[in-house]
């Protein structure tokens, strides 16, 4: 009932005597994620089984199938390689399908910070926090060689720790923010450790003010870290990291290699929309996202009739899937190529992408190899 679904579906593959969609012609199989379960990962499990339903739904009856998933969340390193990603990685070799996503909406939510720790040197993140904040999160994603020290201080120039690197987790206190702090270890998926800090009220709101995380080097391999806060759309806009790194801003599970990852341009004026994640991942500097598609002022369908202006790369995504569709049903289901699918659409999609104005290095961190474009997609 909100509408975000009915506007995703209409741009993809909408057909009305006003506007058309993209693959208008399109079977529609719509998966609804179900609530997310107490105790859960962020909608992860979630996910998974809506895209192994779609995935399996279509291997069953032979049919090719393009996946759109405009939805993500800031939860993970960002590197491309957790449980979610290396799920989308392997569905997306499964059968004949292409998986399609959007890098999310956090390019200017400053809700990322980021350095270069160095022996001898200590290195201060400020976030700001504004009133009224009920609760929020910060994590802290590095490698599981570097070791170094964190020093939390208050808004009222309290220092709270320094906090042990130790399992289980850790209560601080002050003022009206009680604050749980836990460690992690590497995955069977990845490398790297994340240090999780949940402020959680005391009474109504958090602590207002700039809370301060000193980071002292113990030993250093790496010495590269980043901090991520929730998406900015449930905080408030003033909570925000004082030095925020704009790049690595992608949304997951847009970060995994296997799927067609991508941001939003205003096609009005070709102007990357500087609310559209950007790459690359982390550490490992995959280009994402791969290409760019119209995400400003979109007219599509409305839930209820009619129609209405969206914005946001959840609307970006669903130009991309309904212009993979076309190249399926010109390889597959026309018999021009009977194995345009996985990385093969992508591979046509980024040889046929267009240079937007005002870049001189491609691919790079905004739109990556540049704007869809299908005919120039198209092999000849």
């Amino acid at each position: 009932v909100s509408g975000h679904g009915t506007a995703v579906a209409g741009i993809a593959a909408g057909l009305d005597s006003g506007y058309r969609g993209i693959a208008y012609e399109s079977d529609l199989l719509v998966v609804k994620l179900g609530t997310a379960r107490p105790c859960g990962f962020p909608r992860t499990t979630e996910l998974m089984r809506a895209v192994n339903y779609a995935v399996s739904f279509a291997a069953d009856r032979f049919w090719p199938l393009v996946i759109n998933i405009s939805f993500g969340n800031t939860y993970g390193s960002h590197d491309g390689t957790s449980l979610l990603e290396t799920f989308m990685n392997e569905a997306s070799n499964y059968s004949r399908n292409v998986i399609v996503t959007g890098t999310g909406n956090e390019g200017a939510s400053a809700g990322h910070a980021a350095g270069q720790l160095v022996m001898g040197e200590r290195e201060r993140i400020e976030l700001s926090v504004a009133p009224f904040e009920t609760s929020f999160s910060v994590q802290i994603w590095k490698s599981y060689a570097d070791q170094f020290s964190i020093l939390l201080t208050a808004p009222d120039g309290r220092s709270l720790g320094p906090i042990e690197e130790r399992l289980g987790p850790q209560r601080l206190e002050n003022g009206n923010t009680r604050i749980l702090i836990y460690y992690g270890k590497p995955s069977p998926y990845s490398r790297a450790q994340e240090v999780y800090f949940d402020f959680i009220p005391l009474k109504d709101y958090t602590d207002s003010g700039i809370w301060t995380f000193q980071l002292t080097p113990i030993e250093l391999v790496t010495g590269h870290y980043d901090f991520w806060l929730p998406s900015g759309r449930i905080l408030n806009p003033s909570t925000r990291f004082l030095r925020p790194v704009p790049e690595t801003t992608l949304t997951i599970p847009s970060t995994a290699s296997g799927v067609i990852s991508v941001g939003a341009y205003n096609d009005s004026n070709l102007a990357y929309a500087d609310f559209s994640g950007r790459g690359f991942t982390r550490q490992t500097r995959q280009v994402k996202p791969d290409l760019a598609a119209p995400g400003v002022d979109i007219i599509t369908a409305k839930a209820g009739g009619g129609y209405e202006a969206v914005t946001g790369t959840s609307f970006a995504a669903p130009f991309v899937t309904g212009s993979a569709a076309l190249l399926m049903q010109w390889g597959i289901v026309d018999g021009n190529d009977p194995f345009l699918y996985g990385e093969k659409v992508k591979a046509y999609l980024i040889r046929g992408a267009r240079h937007l104005p005002g870049y001189t290095e491609w691919p790079n961190e905004r739109v990556g190899y540049g704007a869809l474009c299908v005919r120039e997609s198209l092999p000849v």
